[in-house]
């Protein structure tokens, strides 16, 4: 599959469309496609394949099932997995596990990119700053959301874009070179990576407060043969009702 260079800019534009703090979809729609295998469909929408690309991106999403970021800090970017992983292995015509061992490594380069928005846009809060000084609000409200905006999406887009144009070409390239042994190993390890999510996602649940939950969805399906949806929209009820009380012992 060949990926054009406006295919290339609109799959960069969904990796800006997803980072953290990005206000035009507000919070939860920028976390939404942040997700990988929400990020993954629309770069398989964009790519004329959605269906893999969906599952392309469930597949690299496992790995990030607990994923959190605590503090500022970034250990690495599921959104850059999801979507430059998603077009690279679509463009390579890569199997899902092999797509995962190859999209960790390019979510841990997200982190470069983060640090770089975090670090350039402490200048933008000095002149705010400055602003709020001589009482110019409406500078402040521009300098808070334009210029950072306008950085972020540069360093968004540019390097994504380059690297789904140019990244099909040299992943095939590097597939080829890896046939045989190589590509197996890549493939297990790959196969590995969303035990070590869902692992994660169990010790969360485990947790006290938490595990009556996880054991009453489980009984729910195993014993009332309800569908993921039945059980998502029953779990969302329980837990408005759970955070409404909780709320009123605190």
């Amino acid at each position: 599959m060949e990926i054009s260079i406006i295919q290339a800019i609109l799959i960069g534009i969904v990796y800006y469309m997803g980072t953290n703090g990005n206000p035009w979809p507000t919070v939860l729609g920028s976390y939404i496609i942040r997700q990988p295998i929400v990020g993954g469909t629309l770069v398989g929408l964009i790519l004329g394949d959605p269906v893999q690309g969906c599952i392309i991106g469930a597949a690299i999403n496992l790995p990030y099932i607990a994923f959190i970021t605590a503090g500022g800090a970034l250990p690495s970017d599921a959104g850059l997995a999801g979507t430059l992983g998603t077009a690279v292995a679509l463009a390579s015509g890569l199997e899902s596990s092999v797509a995962i061992a190859i999209a960790v490594p390019i979510g841990l380069l997200g982190t470069i990119i983060w640090v770089t928005h975090m670090t350039v846009d402490v200048t933008f809060v000095h002149m705010a700053d400055k602003a709020a000084e001589e009482g110019n609000l409406d500078k402040i409200c521009f300098l808070h959301i334009i210029p950072p905006q306008i950085f972020m999406f540069i360093i968004c887009v540019i390097p994504v874009t380059l690297g789904a144009y140019y990244g099909g070409d040299i992943i095939k390239s590097i597939i080829n070179l890896l046939q045989g042994t190589p590509l197996h190993v890549m493939s297990i390890i790959g196969g590995m990576l969303p035990a070590l999510g869902i692992a994660m996602n169990m010790s969360a649940m485990g947790r006290k407060g938490t595990l009556l939950f996880f054991i009453l969805g489980f009984a729910m399906s195993v014993y009332f043969n309800l569908g993921i949806i039945a059980v998502a929209i029953f779990a969302t009820i329980i837990s408005y009702f759970h955070a409404m009380n909780m709320k009123e012992v605190q």
